[in-house]
């Protein structure tokens, strides 16, 4: 399980995301950052920010 935690990268934000995929979480964040912060361009530089702060956890079970 892969997860994002908003707040590493934007100080305050308690948004995240959990899921098998890499691929999906970047998704996921790309879409909150445009939805919730006004990110209206994602740049290579805020791929890459995401992409370092997506750690793997365990599930729940």
């Amino acid at each position: 399980m892969k997860e994002f935690q908003c707040g590493s990268l934007v100080p305050g934000c308690s948004w995240h995301t959990r899921h098998e995929e890499e691929a999906e979480v970047m998704r996921r964040a790309v879409e909150h950052m445009r939805q919730t912060h006004g990110e209206t361009t994602i740049r290579e530089s805020m791929v890459d920010a995401i992409r370092s702060r997506i750690e793997r956890v365990q599930d729940a079970a």
